[in-house]
């Protein structure tokens, strides 16, 4: 089933009302986090990555130390989706 791209605008709201900590750039959610240590970084991104490959749906990111970049898109709309929010959500709840 293939999502349907957002709204600018509907991107700013839904970051807004969800007091989400993202950023929207270039077409992509966009968020960095920072934990203590590279193994609490690579810990978080290893509990992404399982949620992630059960949603079908796969995040651009990056790994340096303690820091994570995170780039998220759904790719076959070239644009950001709610899934895109879900998987915002999701990293927010794996990196408390």
């Amino acid at each position: 089933m293939k999502r349907k791209k957002l709204s600018k605008k509907k991107i700013n709201k839904l970051l807004k009302s969800r007091e989400m900590n993202w950023n929207y750039e270039k077409g992509f959610l966009k968020k960095t986090f920072e934990f203590e240590s590279f193994t609490a970084a690579f810990s978080f991104m290893t509990a992404v990555a399982f949620e992630a490959e059960k949603m079908n749906h796969h995040p651009n990111w990056s790994n340096v130390y303690n820091r994570v970049d995170i780039h998220l898109q759904t790719h076959d709309t070239a644009g950001v989706t709610g899934l895109d929010f879900e998987l915002a959500s999701l990293c927010d709840r794996a990196a408390r």
